[in-house]
């Protein structure tokens, strides 16, 4: 395997191929999926280690006096040579990472191969493909918790152990002195413990990223915004809490920090800066000066992170895997948010020059991830490529047993808002369209269905429905959970089947849905995908014309936020808003295209409420969907945009629809806003003329198909953190 390692004499930085790690009792044998470099604490053992030998000496003191005293008890030959073997080796790099279980060790029982786990660790955590993490050094990762977020987890045990360190009350004003990697997680930690925060970093772009995270203010330390900040927040008292994670030879935090603390207020050291304190300064406030040590109790004990023995949650609340879990939690609720501190993303291979570019300044970074090679077969493993399920018709037939003779008959199953509202009106009044049977689950919707758009019966017997012969086609339209084991049902019953979106809320249903075609040769299936039947939009796409060249598609969906109570927010029985309605806008790309997506990337905000969506087609071109809840309300839900070969597509909420070509606007469409068609009335019109001639389904079933698998894979490329293959049938 291959690991980054440094000639601490030479200061060389190799990426080496190195022996496998053994998995030895009670720990776990760990592939890396991301790891984390400490822009501070990594790159100042980077920098040490390209020093003269008296600058080593001069930057770690403490190591020099250890030196001094091995002469006078061992000699100078002696030391020589032990201090010079030490110096000429490779040391490792590294401490922070996200990875798979590829092993378990004898005695370790609470996670399996296979699991997802944040480790910790300078000897343990490294820059490696594989890694022997033990029991109290690792901790698993919340379900939905991205790996590169995870592979924050020891940073941000650092900074929290600090936070601890400063015991923060609710109302408290807190000064973070250095804005860096651990400096900025502070400031989350401190916000979501209800502090006040004010940051001081020189770099005014660490300044205002903190401001974005949660601080009040920020500013440069030698100014005098940090000053006056702190005054108008105190009153003029003085901070709480300073938390110094500065570092460099400057005492200028250690000054600072006496400045404008209150009186006994706590001064909390977390990087390594200097500490020359100003005694007066510090005695008449009676300061009280604290250091954090790393992740937390346990850490530098040999019994507790080698050989696993925890302590009593009853003494010490806190350990360094207590941290470690609690962080990831905090990150996997939202409370902690890493994704705005990832700078840059660099592959594994490039690991030598990563650091190179960092050293020299010429890569500006907060937090830099490395991706290992084998990430892609671990993601497969954690959030696995989606294999869009084959479709089988026994029987040799796409046909149904009969075309429809005289008008199409129609059952409803289900006849809530968007049936009444955006279904049956439109056919209620086509001519060759007999609206038979109405199911619900209660009699009074199904009489008030009944009622108001004519049907024949109305029933709450579902299985009466599928059996009667005389019924060509039923529309399911109920709530998302039910939808493909009705559509399963209807199937099997030899129906024609209008499902509305989703089709399915898993690859489960999925695989259900399509074992009912190959069992009963019926194909005879249109999900409620509307859009791509909008008159406007299929003019604006015929205006356009036909691609010689990939296309570049971006989609801005306006969603908005629902209403309390709203059973589209029960996530654990009704799947996410995005599965139940994405089909929508990932079908609509796809018929712009005229192909099916091969990839899907998805990231989100916390708590899922923003998605960002990347689909990739086999010719190269790309749609980026944006599926926003949190826009305001006055602004177009839908706006899309397509550029290809030269010319331009733009729709703005199927009102207006405009083309572009050669920098002029060669057509425009407009629509009154009370006259915006999104397309069902002639996907309607479509699926009863199938029915009734026996032909072709407005949409082939593959395409169907290939949306739903697209629709969710973006769960699982959010939870995996990386794009996600849309493999062929299988």
């Amino acid at each position: 395997m291959k690991q980054v390692v440094q000639n601490y004499k030479s200061g060389e930085l190799a990426l080496l191929d190195v022996p496998v790690p053994g998995c030895k009792q009670g720990g776990v044998l760990v592939r890396s999926a991301y790891s984390l470099i400490s822009t501070g604490t990594e790159l100042m053992k980077v920098s040490e280690a390209g020093m003269s030998m008296v600058g080593k000496a001069r930057s770690r003191p403490d190591q020099v006096a250890k030196v001094m005293q091995s002469v006078a008890t061992n000699g100078v030959p002696a030391t020589y040579r032990k201090v010079m073997g030490k110096l000429d080796s490779y040391t490792p790099l590294g401490y922070s990472l996200c990875g798979v279980v590829e092993e378990v060790g004898p005695g370790i029982d609470d996670v399996a191969v296979g699991d997802l786990v944040a480790c910790a660790g300078n000897e343990h955590a490294l820059h490696a493909e594989l890694n022997w993490v033990p029991k109290n050094l690792y901790a698993p990762v919340p379900d939905g918790l991205a790996p590169r977020h995870a592979a924050f987890g020891t940073v941000g045990s650092i900074a929290m152990q600090g936070v601890r360190r400063g015991e923060p009350q609710l109302g408290d004003v807190a000064l973070v002195i250095g804005l860096g990697l651990i400096g900025q997680l502070v400031v989350q930690l401190l916000a979501a413990a209800g502090v006040r925060v004010v940051g001081a970093d020189p770099d005014p772009a660490r300044c205002d990223l903190a401001g974005r995270l949660g601080a009040a203010a920020c500013g440069d330390p030698g100014s005098a915004a940090v000053e006056s900040a702190v005054a108008e927040l105190t009153g003029g008292h003085g901070v709480d809490q300073v938390y110094l994670a500065a570092g460099g030879g400057s005492n200028q935090p250690v000054e600072l920090a006496a400045r404008l603390s209150r009186d006994r207020g706590r001064v909390v050291d977390i990087g390594k800066c200097s500490l020359d304190l100003p005694w007066n300064a510090y005695y008449e406030k009676e300061l009280d000066v604290r250091f954090s040590r790393s992740y937390g109790p346990g850490r530098y004990d040999p019994e507790y992170e080698l050989q696993g023995r925890d302590y009593p949650i009853g003494y010490v609340r806190w350990t360094e895997r207590r941290n470690l879990a609690c962080f990831l939690d905090l990150v996997a609720r939202g409370s902690v948010d890493v994704e705005p501190l990832i700078s840059h993303i660099a592959g594994f291979d490039d690991a030598v020059d990563t650091y190179r570019r960092l050293q020299d300044g010429e890569l500006k970074a907060v937090a830099v991830l490395f991706r290992y090679p084998e990430h892609a077969a671990e993601e497969r493993a954690q959030a696995p490529a989606v294999a869009v399920p084959a479709v089988r018709r026994e029987g040799g037939t796409a046909a149904p047993a009969r075309a429809a003779r005289g008008p199409v008959r129609v059952a409803f199953v289900g006849a809530g808002n968007y049936a009444t509202s955006m279904l049956l009106p439109h056919l209620a009044e086509r001519d060759g369209v007999e609206l038979s049977t109405v199911v619900t689950t209660t009699a009074l919707s199904a009489a008030n269905a009944r009622r108001k758009f004519g049907f024949a019966r109305a029933t709450t017997d579902l299985d009466a429905v599928l059996g009667d012969k005389s019924v060509d086609a039923v529309f399911v339209v109920t709530r998302h959970s039910s939808h493909a084991e009705l559509t399963r049902k209807a199937l099997l019953a030899g129906k024609a089947v209008f499902v509305e979106k989703p089709l399915a809320l898993t690859e489960d249903e999925l695989s259900g849905v399509l074992a009912a075609v190959e069992e009963s040769g019926n194909d005879r299936l249109q999900v409620g995908f509307n859009r791509r039947f909008a008159p406007l939009l299929r003019e604006a796409r015929t205006r356009f014309g036909a691609r010689t060249g990939p296309a570049s598609v971006r989609y801005l969906v306006n969603a908005g936020r629902l209403a309390h109570g709203s059973w589209y927010l029960r996530q654990g029985t009704e799947g996410s808003r995005f599965a139940g309605e994405g089909g929508h806008f990932i079908d609509t790309v796809s018929w712009l295209l005229a192909a099916d997506p091969v990839s899907v990337y998805a990231t989100a905000t916390p708590g899922n409420e923003d998605l960002q969506i990347l689909l990739r087609y086999p010719d190269g071109s790309t749609a980026a969907l944006s599926y926003v809840t949190t826009g305001p309300a006055g602004f177009p839900k839908e706006t899309l945009d397509m550029v290809a070969d030269g010319h331009a597509l733009r729709l703005d909420d199927f009102v207006r629809a405009s083309v572009y070509d050669g920098g002029r606007r060669r057509w425009v469409s407009s629509r009154l806003p009370k006259a915006r068609d999104k397309g069902q009335s002639a996907e309607l019109a479509s699926f009863v003329k199938a029915v009734r001639t026996g032909g072709p389904m407005p949409v082939p079933l593959e395409s169907l198909v290939a949306t739903t698998a697209a629709t969710l894979a973006v769960r699982t490329a959010l939870a995996g953190g990386a794009p996600v293959t849309l493999a062929g049938p299988r």
